[in-house]
């Protein structure tokens, strides 16, 4: 058996973080989709309001694309953990193994037993059946997050465990899973699901405003998108300052590397605004320096000192330039997704927020915005553990497989072309759908016609119409 080098455990983190950055993007897309559905419906029982029905029947087209992409984006790295991390799967599979299986149990199951109902039984059952395996179906991935966030935020702070002949076994569940980082982290990749989903949604009514399209569905999402939008960015920056207090208490190292901070500052630590944190040399160069305000935001006081990375030793560092402008990214992503959501605060009092195409235009390049801070800040947070896995207790290098550069070398290439092939092919066909946008309304006649239930709409009788817009015209 081959013992694995620098390069084969360097290629092994690549295709691993290859594989999670497209798996992020379906899951993230279908947590806040799902959340968005429930509230569609909720609001059509409450009001007979057509409009929420027909946003309903169309988000749930692009909701169920993404849905499928990320389960079958998931399946691969659960693959990963066996080829590429068998040394992680045998030290510490003990306690990520059944946070994953609870996963699965509960809300995968939930899921999957009512996703059937909620896309295709529109006509079969009852309205609030229908509407009770929605909430189920959007229950279920916000259990899924609980799940998720609670195994990755264990390898980042971990507790509850024993060592027991050279393995991690679990001690105390409540701890494993309530950690110190996991309430922070589980509402950060929450609301970021629910900002991905926002952007997307006001970034597709943007484009159909722009095109001429301003029936009643297309301002009712893109007004709906951008409340949310205004509601959680300002909740999500809160929360965000605390994951950053709570990091530099648990990941002081981290904390260094984002900042780029190398000497430990007495009196007051200032903040890079930017630079480039050059790793050889041990010094941030063309730093633009704000005196006191690393204190400020990452402390809450004046003079409170912040531990600089030459006061760790050289082989527990992170890589400062990745994750320094990693976060700087995800950070200018969120100002300006707030910049957009109060210009249209002041656009919506002034009555011209369906009318101001410039502010429109810039909905729609602000579309992948969301993903963009959340592939910033997954990022982050993953390069920052570094060098360990499960943070000072098992390094990277210990977890990896004993394969050969070529062998994940081959199953990287591989990986990249059936990736940008398929699930290129569900983008594409994503965007074509939110290109196409929802039905236009029709007239009460055709409204009563097309509302008897058996026989129409032809989603609701062959499951593989769902989807009912082909991808090429």
């Amino acid at each position: 058996m081959s013992i694995p080098t620098d390069q084969a455990l360097l290629l092994a983190r690549w295709q691993f973080a290859f594989t999670v950055s497209f798996h992020i993007i379906f899951p993230a897309i279908s947590i806040g989709l799902a959340s968005y559905l429930a509230v569609l419906e909720g609001l059509w029982l409450r009001t007979k309001n057509t409009v929420y029905r027909d946003l309903f029947f169309f988000w749930s087209k692009v909701f169920a694309v993404g849905f499928a992409m990320g389960v079958v984006s998931g399946v691969v790295m659960s693959y990963e953990f066996g080829t590429n991390w068998s040394g992680f799967s045998s030290i510490a599979g003990s306690v990520t193994g059944p946070l994953l299986t609870y996963e699965v149990l509960t809300a995968f199951f939930l899921e999957a037993g009512f996703l059937g109902i909620m896309l295709f039984g529109w006509h079969k059952v009852g309205p609030r059946a229908h509407f009770f395996a929605t909430l189920m179906v959007a229950t279920g991935t916000l259990i899924s997050t609980f799940w998720i966030l609670a195994s990755n935020s264990w390898m980042h702070t971990p507790q509850g465990y024993a060592w027991q002949d050279g393995r991690i076994v679990p001690v105390d569940w409540l701890k494993i899973v309530f950690n110190p980082s996991f309430p922070y982290r589980l509402m950060h990749m929450a609301l970021a699901a629910f900002i991905v989903a926002a952007t997307l949604v006001a970034a597709c009514s943007a484009w159909h405003l722009l095109r001429g399209r301003k029936d009643a569905a297309i301002r009712k999402a893109f007004s709906m998108a951008l409340w949310l939008l205004l509601v959680v960015v300002p909740i999500q920056i809160v929360v965000g300052d605390a994951h950053g207090i709570n990091t530099r208490e648990y990941q002081p190292a981290k904390i260094a590397a984002i900042e780029g901070l190398w000497e430990t500052e007495t009196g007051g630590t200032s903040l890079n605004l930017v630079g480039w944190p050059d790793m050889d040399k041990e010094e941030t160069r063309f730093a633009v320096k704000v005196p006191h305000l690393g204190s400020v935001i990452l402390t809450h006081s004046w003079d409170g000192e912040i531990r600089g990375l030459k006061s760790f030793p050289k082989e527990d560092r992170p890589n400062s330039t990745i994750v320094f402008w990693s976060f700087r990214v995800m950070v200018g992503m969120g100002m300006l997704l707030l910049l957009m959501a109060l210009a249209g605060l002041v656009l919506r009092r002034g009555g011209r927020l369906y009318e101001q195409r410039a502010f429109q235009r810039f909905v729609l390049l602000m579309a992948p915005s969301g993903l963009i801070a959340l592939l910033a800040g997954w990022i982050t947070t993953e390069s920052g553990r570094q060098p360990w896995v499960v943070y000072g207790v098992l390094r990277t290098r210990d977890a990896v497989s004993a394969i050969s550069a070529q062998q994940v070398g081959t199953s990287l290439m591989i990986l990249v072309l059936v990736y940008f092939a398929v699930f290129g092919t569900g983008i594409y066909y994503m965007l074509k759908l939110m290109r196409n946008g929802p039905d236009l309304p029709r007239d009460a006649a055709e409204e009563d016609a097309s509302d008897t239930g058996k026989g129409q709409p032809r989603f609701d009788h062959r499951p593989l119409s769902r989807p009912t817009d082909p991808i090429d015209e």
